[in-house]
């Protein structure tokens, strides 16, 4: 890790050595959760403020609609079929065509939030999410429903990439975890939401309820600042200042907050602009572009879009009340996003992580355990209570962690000046694999419903070493010191 690892990071100028010198006495390992990287740490903590609360509000009002709209498929299929007339198979596209719109909205979010910045993209993206919902609730035909799960699902795209990196950047280190945690459990809450509340309203009901929180969203765009860090990175100085200051609240000193802020803002944007357009594949940033996608891979291919999208029909496989299963399954996931929010900065990424990646393997296994039971007939009166207690135990474990953390890191470990493109490659990738997984998963329970769920434990098996060898520890650090330590690993 000598000079060679320096070269290819960080240029060493006046105002980059510094950091790296800092960086580089204070690093001992990126595998400890509880390190500690600068001697004022404690000074540079920062308070929780009402315009750092109201724009993490508005924010995750959008991971809210996210959530309704994952929900939204299974507790509307039976009433959408039966008014509308439609068939099993013109449902099927309904359901799946939202992650063709997620995937072109996670191609292009990068670009357009670093061009018109993230409070307009995040205005952009419901101006398509709130008509969707309109659509839906008062479709005549499939077409509008088509239409409209395909704008909701492009709105999606662009929040899913939106919603953590707004967050990560505005809030202070010593917050950041938790508060972007909170992503997570407001999708949880929009998905406990559909599964609960659809199960005793009408379809066109629960639509018009999901477009509430994209109106909130939109109005409440008006009322908080712009992030901070992107406004450095525009040149925008003024309002940067203005902003930082507006989210410390007005007696907070920023000054070295923002010296940090524009140091590195300045050292990465000089460095792109004398490079070709290919920036994020230079050799240092390898290493987080393996974490990032390396995530968003093992998160779906883990089973998570096949067992939330078709959770009723695997507990009418398993013999088990699909009423009380679904019901469980989102209380579960949402006390689970919960005790995630609690715990993040307390714990860390990589523990959290760990832990929830090992109770996702142990938890598929039980699932897949019962199913072979009953291929074999053994244990026939306890089998569909053990895939029930699996089932619930793998969205508890999936929810603590593999789930939202992902996110999380993505927002955390690309600097400005690879953050669009990175975001974009990361974003799609996990809309890619969604749709893989909702679109195989199926054909895998009717090859064998046991052999799904043991592949699906050895997936989370993996992860636990990927998240042992390679994601570092984020907990406690400012984004700056994340790139600056990043790059010097480069």
């Amino acid at each position: 890790m000598g000079g060679a690892c320096i070269e290819e990071g960080l240029p060493i100028t006046t105002t980059t050595t510094p950091l790296l010198l800092n960086s580089k006495l204070s690093y001992s390992s990126d595998h400890e959760a509880g390190s500690s990287f600068n001697s004022n740490a404690e000074s540079t903590d920062s308070s929780i403020t009402p315009v750092l609360v109201l724009s993490t509000f508005v924010a995750v009002c959008g991971s809210f609609c996210y959530g309704c709209a994952v929900g939204y498929s299974s507790p509307a299929e039976s009433g959408i079929i039966q008014d509308l007339g439609l068939s099993v198979a013109s449902y099927s596209v309904f359901g799946s065509i939202m992650t063709i719109g997620g995937m072109i909205g996670a191609i292009i979010s990068g670009k357009i939030a670093d061009f018109i910045g993230w409070k307009r993209t995040m205005f952009l993206s419901e101006l398509f999410c709130t008509p969707g919902w309109l659509a839906i609730a008062f479709a005549k035909d499939a077409l509008w429903l088509d239409i409209g799960r395909l704008l909701i699902g492009f709105g999606i795209g662009l929040l899913t990439y939106v919603v953590p990196v707004y967050v990560a950047e505005i809030t202070p280190k010593n917050l950041r975890g938790r508060f972007t945690a909170a992503s997570q459990m407001l999708t949880s809450c929009g998905f406990a939401l559909s599964y609960c509340v659809g199960n005793i309203i009408s379809w066109r009901t629960l639509s018009l309820i999901c477009a509430i929180p994209c109106v909130l969203q939109l109005v409440g765009l008006f009322f908080i600042p712009e992030s901070p860090r992107w406004l450095a990175k525009h040149g925008r100085e003024k309002e940067f200042e203005l902003a930082l200051q507006r989210l410390r609240g007005k007696n907070a000193d920023i000054s070295e907050e923002a010296m940090d802020i524009k140091v590195m803002t300045e050292t990465f944007e000089s460095e792109s602009h004398s490079r070709s357009r290919l920036d994020l594949f230079q050799r240092r940033y390898y290493f987080s572009i393996i974490v990032g996608v390396g995530l968003m891979l093992l998160q779906q291919l883990g089973g998570n879009s096949g067992v939330v999208y078709y959770s009723s029909t695997i507990f009418t496989e398993a013999g088990f009340s699909t009423i009380i299963g679904n019901t469980s399954l989102a209380v579960v996931l949402m006390m689970s996003a919960m005790v995630s929010l609690l715990l993040m900065d307390v714990f860390g990424r990589r523990t959290l992580l760990m832990v929830s990646s090992a109770g996702t393997c142990l938890f598929l296994c039980l699932v897949g355990l019962s199913f072979f039971f009953k291929e074999h007939g053994y244990f026939e009166e306890l089998t569909p209570y053990m895939a029930f207690v699996g089932l619930l135990g793998y969205l508890g474990a999936f929810g603590m962690g593999i789930s939202g953390i992902p996110w999380v890191i993505m927002s955390e470990i690309f600097p400005v000046n690879v953050k669009a493109s990175a975001g974009s490659l990361v974003t799609l990738t996990n809309w890619s694999c969604s749709w893989l997984m909702s679109y195989t998963f199926n054909f895998m329970l009717e090859w064998s419903p046991a052999g799904t769920f043991f592949i699906f434990a050895s997936i989370c098996g993996f992860t636990v070493v990927f998240v042992w060898k390679l994601v570092p520890e984020t907990k406690g650090r400012t984004l700056e010191e994340i790139h600056a330590r990043i790059a010097y690993r480069g």
